[in-house]
């Protein structure tokens, strides 16, 4: 066990050590609305040693550089009962793991871990634009979002903005898979691959990851379209194919698997496979929620919400709530962190939501308060189960 000030004696000298890598502040239990973690690493400004700061949100991350001095006085500030309970830093060849006891001392362990590369400290650099459009960009073109100089129509700018919107929502997730390793992709229901290009666009040509991405579509003329647009673009690492994800062989290990307006319990057949096929990211935006919809409209139970979804309208806003907050939870339950973000439709509607999974590992303690929680919902709304549970063998 460590006191207060031993640990910030251990963080000052762990911070400074030349094989400092980054150092990750989790578990807030302070009042700043929406704060989830700050993560810390070394970065050179002006030939200037200073610390980049990356404030995480529930929706936004926001970006701070601190000098020493200022990188104590946060932790003297934000570490405690009030603040973050946890700080993992990693070394080139170590993860130092500090969590707060019960008493106000705190608990220490050091992971031996594969050596890391030591980090580069370049901060200073052109920004770069999310995405390719270029007047070379012959996808854009050929998509039709483009002229041949690369300006965007005037009738595809809110396509556009939906795809830059779609590729800062996952900048953040997509900067936190492993380095050096090559990225394997499958977008299920790619459509005409609007989408399905910028990710491979932005992964391969603006984060320089050595990239594979399939997308995955029914119909065959959109599959034929799209892989001689990715032909002409020389994109080697994009391919489609004809099929339904149904049918994807989910013993294929991935990375990420994107599910966008899958239908009803198409949207929970693309989460089980993910998760079966262990993908760190799991990105799906739901459409449609007929099940629970239908499962509501059965039930006799009476609860305290009766007086709202007797509304035909708040029924069905209710129960799309309810299906992508029960698809949350059981996400948790197989050892992802969730977290749900407003996101523009493919199809013009108004809203959607997007739920966002990251792989963090099986927490069995915390199974348990999911399982309890998960069969508490379902007798409450008088719901037999989720279509999720069934294909994933959490209920049978």
């Amino acid at each position: 066990m460590l006191n207060f000030q031993q640990l910030e004696s251990e963080f000052a000298e762990s911070i400074s050590a030349p094989d400092f890598v980054k150092v990750s502040f989790g578990k807030y239990k302070g009042d700043v609305r929406g704060l989830k973690k700050i993560i810390g690493k070394p970065v050179l400004i002006k030939q200037q040693a200073k610390f980049s700061l990356v404030y995480r949100y529930q929706t936004r991350d926001v970006t701070k550089n601190v000098d020493t001095r200022e990188f104590l006085e946060l932790f003297r500030s934000m570490i405690g009962y009030a603040g973050f309970q946890s700080v993992v830093v990693q070394t080139v060849d170590k993860n130092k793991v500090y969590s707060m006891a019960k008493k106000g001392d705190w608990k220490h362990h050091t992971e031996q871990v594969a050596e890391r590369d030591q980090p580069s400290l370049k901060h200073d650099r052109v920004k770069q634009r999310s995405l390719n459009k270029a007047a070379n960009a012959v996808h854009w073109r050929d998509l039709g979002l483009t002229d041949a100089e690369g300006n965007v129509y005037k009738a595809a700018q809110d396509k556009w903005k939906q795809i830059n919107h779609y590729i800062d929502i996952l900048s953040s997730a997509l900067a936190e898979l492993p380095e050096g390793e090559n990225i394997r992709v499958v977008d299920m229901g790619a459509g005409k691959g609007y989408l399905t290009f910028a990710l491979y666009d932005y992964l391969t040509n603006v984060l320089k990851r050595q990239t594979e991405v399939q997308g995955v579509e029914y119909r065959e003329d959109l599959v034929e379209l799209c892989n001689r647009i990715a032909q002409d673009a020389q994109f080697d690492g994009l391919r489609f194919r004809q099929g339904t994800i149904q049918e994807f062989d989910a013993s294929t290990s991935i990375d990420i698997l994107i599910a966008l307006h899958a239908c009803d319990t198409a949207t929970d057949d693309a989460i089980d496979k993910g998760i079966r096929a262990g993908a760190s990211l799991i990105v799906v935006a739901p459409c449609c929620h007929k099940q629970v919809r239908r499962e509501l409209a059965g039930s006799q139970v009476e609860n305290d919400l009766e007086f709202m979804t007797r509304h035909g309208i708040f029924m069905e806003r209710h129960a799309e709530m309810l299906t992508d907050s029960i698809r949350a939870l059981i996400m948790e339950y197989y050892g992802y962190k969730t977290k749900v973000l407003q996101f523009i439709s493919d199809q013009h509607t108004p809203k959607n939501v997007m739920i966002i999974g990251q792989r963090v590992g099986v927490n069995k303690e915390r199974q348990q308060e999911l399982l309890t929680k998960l069969k508490s919902i379902k007798q409450y709304f008088g719901l037999t189960a989720h279509h999720l549970e069934k294909v994933t063998g959490l209920w049978s």
